[in-house]
Order: C-alpha cells, then structure tokens, then sequence
C-alpha cells in the first residue's frame, strides 16, 4: 500500500492555478512552492509542451461546454486532463492509462 508518508506529502501540498485569456491565446500556470509550469495555448491548435518531467509532448485543448479538454501525446503514456468549471470551483481530472487523479479548487 501507500505509506502514510507520501499520503501525508500529498495531502499538504499546496497548488495555486491561474487561468487567463489575452486575444486567442490562453495561460495556465501551476503554481506549487518549489516550481511553476506554465503553458500557452490556442483552443484547437495543437501544440508543443515540455512537462515538468522534462518529457515534450504534442498537446490540443478544446472547449466543450464549461470544460477544457487537453490531450498530451508523445510522453511516456498519454494523458487527458479536463478543466471543469462550476462557479467558483475548478476541478481538473487527469487520466494516464487506469491512473486518475483529481483536484479540486476554489476561487479566492
């Protein structure tokens, strides 16, 4: 199973995520207290991401709806992460292969 010690790093990991919009191209930047990954991005344009793992990847974000949909290939295992907007929270869910993790934030 997984030690009460990573379960513990886990859950006092604190992330900010800013959004934003300037013309066509939008921002999303993670925010966490030992990095920052930021990427931009067109809806519907693919494009090229390099993670945080240093791993490059083909990536596509499209809207559906109150979601942002991306798509990350060319890693070591493909990924989606959807943004779901519903007020004042965001909740991104992120699949790889059986593994899914979500999070879930508030608005400050």
């Amino acid at each position: 199973g997984v030690s009460d010690n990573i379960i513990s790093q886990v859950k006092n990991n604190t992330q900010e995520v800013e959004i934003s919009k300037d013309g066509n191209v939008y921002t999303s930047r993670t925010i966490q207290p030992n990095r920052t990954h930021e990427v931009k991005f067109e809806l519907g344009k693919e494009f090229h991401e390099t993670r945080p793992d240093g791993n490059t990847v083909k990536s596509l974000v499209v809207a559906d709806g109150n979601r942002l949909i991306q798509t990350e290939k060319g890693g070591k295992k493909d990924m989606k992460i959807v943004r779901e907007f519903n007020g004042n929270q965001l909740r991104v869910t992120v699949t790889s292969g059986p593994v899914v993790s979500v999070r879930t934030y508030a608005r400050k």
